[in-house]
């Protein structure tokens, strides 16, 4: 069987991108999504995301790790899958869409700045040394010294595999203050087992975080990540976060077809 398939990034986060509307692909075959994640062996991407019909909304998301285990909520891929669904002509420049953490809203322009609404944050674990809280998937934020040398890839995986978040792990943030609204962060991922180049729930994630500590006062902050920068906003009150919007980049690389 071929399978056509395109190639999306979101500042270095990138996706093989799927339409699978007419539900050919097969959505229990790990081992396929893994051959086609893999960066030697197959097409190469940070995970796989399917683009599907919704009965309710413009179209659902369904997101896979590199892994090839179906996962909790990703900003970039949805960011990303944005620009492709606007590519198939099935939106314009605004959407709504189902993903496995519920209704999102975006918006697309004319030079492919994705703005996408995150899920509401109810609720941010400060503890000693460190934040939790799910921002669609699950991440632990901690600032660090020196961040350009740090050992991301060591260190994330000890606290994602630690006895501090079990089975289920988590994504691991670590950050560094660069000015009054700025930060920089590096993201260990869970399901890709390594650091990636930016992840937009982790993004999203260090700025309520380092609100919520009190390192910024902004509502508006903005994110240096390895592969380039976003933008998160959003509404602060009584310790919850509503209308918390991720901002950036989304860009085709390339499309082609492989034998499956």
């Amino acid at each position: 069987m071929q399978l056509n398939f395109y190639k999306y990034q979101g500042t270095g986060n990138d996706f093989i991108m799927i339409d699978n509307r007419e539900g050919l692909f097969s959505k229990t075959n790990t081992k396929l999504v893994e051959s086609l994640c893999d960066r030697r062996f197959g097409i190469g991407a940070d995970g796989l995301i399917l683009l599907e019909n919704d009965n309710s909304t413009d179209f659902r998301m369904v997101y896979y790790n590199s892994d090839g285990n179906e996962s909790s909520m990703c900003g970039n891929g949805g960011r990303c899958l944005v620009a492709f669904a606007k590519s198939l002509g099935i939106i314009n420049d605004k959407t709504i869409f189902i993903a496995t953490d519920g209704l999102h809203h975006a918006a697309i322009s004319e030079n492919g700045i994705v703005s996408l609404q995150m899920k509401d944050v109810d609720e941010v674990q400060l503890k000693e040394g460190y934040v939790f809280l799910d921002t669609g998937s699950p991440h632990h934020v901690e600032l660090v010294d020196d961040l350009e040398h740090f050992d991301v890839r060591g260190k994330g995986a000890a606290i994602r595999y630690g006895e501090l978040y079990g089975q289920a792990g988590s994504n691991v943030n670590f950050v560094n203050q660069e000015s009054a609204d700025t930060f920089s962060l590096r993201t260990y991922e869970r399901g890709v087992e390594d650091e990636t180049l930016s992840c937009g729930t982790g993004a999203t994630a260090v700025a309520i975080a380092m609100h919520a500590l009190g390192k910024t006062n902004s509502d508006k902050i903005q994110l240096n990540v390895e592969g380039g920068k976003l933008e998160v906003s959003f509404v602060p009150k009584d310790g919850k976060y509503t209308d918390v919007f991720l901002k950036g980049p989304a860009t085709f690389v390339f499309a082609g077809n492989v034998t499956i």
